[in-house]
């Protein structure tokens, strides 16, 4: 059964009494760019917002933590982790890991030469934060340099 996310949020805090939620309107559209090389040769990186780490991180905070986790991409499925402000969405994750944080499949995909590589470290981040401001100036930017430091070509994003 689908899961209506911003309906849902909407109308709690109605309920809640407060002011309605401030849903991130861009002033522009992303700068998209096509792939430059073929799938097959590309560095893969990805980023997965539904809080995952590895069993030996620290676990994210549940109120606008704005860290972000570098994964090493080998890390088993049994060594996933998942810690979010919205816990109700987690069943999922915690019974299968790969639906929010796909490094067997993607490690596949790799060695069957569907991608070039899958970067070293995937990277996640707790998507609850309630800054647009903190995401813009703090959360997008680390999570770009740590895609450029592993150089990759295209990045597969996880939202949660």
């Amino acid at each position: 059964m689908p899961v209506r996310y911003m309906q849902a949020i909407t109308e709690r805090y109605q309920r809640l009494g407060y002011q309605p939620y401030r849903w991130l309107v861009a002033d522009s559209a992303p700068p998209w760019q096509p792939l430059a090389k073929p799938l097959r040769e590309t560095r893969l990186g990805l980023l997965s917002s539904s809080g995952a780490y590895a069993l030996g991180q620290v676990a994210y905070h549940y109120r606008d933590d704005c860290s972000i986790r570098e994964i090493p991409s080998a890390t088993p499925d049994a060594e996933l982790r998942f810690s979010h402000i919205t816990e109700n969405y987690l069943v999922d994750a915690r019974r299968d890991p790969g639906c929010m944080m796909p490094l067997r499949a993607l490690r596949k995909l790799a060695s069957a030469g569907v991608i070039g590589s899958l970067a070293d470290k995937v990277l996640s981040c707790m998507g609850g934060v309630y800054s647009q401001r903190r995401v813009r100036d703090e959360v997008a930017p680390a999570v770009l340099d740590a895609m450029r430091r592993q150089a990759v070509d295209a990045a597969l994003l996880i939202a949660m």
